[in-house]
């Protein structure tokens, strides 16, 4: 046995066409982390410079924001700063606040403008009872929460195999399956919020048409950032499918794994 045999069958516990399956999915997973990191490189790159670009209607993120806002009705929905990297420019039916980073709050910047703006938008389409936010609303409890789940599954199902029952693992793979499906329900619900945020963005070119915001060089300019926010989520989507596909392999590895043991006892 040579050695590629050797780790097609190690990866697959002795099932070589698993084990394939398995080192084609974690390259593919490799090689779309490095697509990832390279748009959010070209992200970064675009944000920082049109942040430092001034805009036209000499705005900032939060001023831009509240005058949307208010021009739509919507007086009661505040605008708050987030310092945080992790929770970024977002809007929040539950807590009524359009939440616009550090970085572009008191900015007077394209890059501001586009993050209140759109934003706001979103507050705007749920004021107009928008079936697609209006479901994003409902369901974003597991997509956020979905995910997170996998990993505590699986130490409940070892838990449960080796200190309670003391089976040979068909446990922990129930659990992990369980997780995986959580996973796959966040997976799809995503798609939805993807189709919210891209609404968003076609009704914040037509707030600030509307509203004189912005002049047509700076809506392309804020198409281009958006366009790049779009792809990065995209790749974030097939890089979770991919890690969820990996996550399904090594389940009917240890599947296989523990229903040879089980023969063999």
């Amino acid at each position: 046995m040579d050695i590629w045999e050797e780790l097609l069958n190690e990866a697959g516990n002795g099932n070589p066409s698993l084990g394939l399956a398995i080192l084609v999915v974690g390259a593919l997973i490799i090689l779309v982390a490095l697509v990832s990191l390279t748009v959010s490189i070209v992200l970064g790159i675009k944000y920082f410079r049109f942040n430092r670009k001034e805009n036209s209607a000499g705005l900032t993120g939060v001023e831009a924001a509240r005058k949307i806002l208010d021009a739509n009705g919507l007086e009661h929905i505040k605008v708050k700063t987030v310092g945080s990297l992790m929770f970024g420019n977002s809007y929040s039916h539950y807590f009524k606040k359009v939440r616009l980073r550090r970085l572009t709050r008191h900015k007077k910047s394209v890059t501001a403008l586009a993050m209140g703006v759109q934003k706001s938008a979103l507050a705007v389409l749920d004021k107009e009872g928008d079936p697609a936010m209006k479901a994003r609303i409902r369901l974003i409890p597991l997509i956020t929460f979905g995910p997170l789940a996998f990993i505590p599954l699986i130490v409940v199902g070892v838990l449960l195999d080796f200190l309670l029952l003391h089976t040979n693992g068909w446990v922990t793979i129930v659990f992990a399956a369980l997780g995986a499906g959580f996973y796959l329900l966040s997976f799809v619900l995503s798609l939805m919020t993807l189709k919210t945020e891209k609404r968003a963005q076609e009704r914040a070119y037509e707030l600030l048409r509307e509203n004189e915001m912005a002049t047509e060089e700076e809506i392309e300019d804020i198409k281009k950032l958006f366009k790049l926010y779009n792809i990065q989520y995209v790749n974030d989507l097939i890089l979770s499918a991919l890690e969820l596909l990996y996550y399904i392999l090594q389940i009917a590895s240890a599947a296989g794994s523990a229903s040879s043991g089980s023969s063999n006892n």
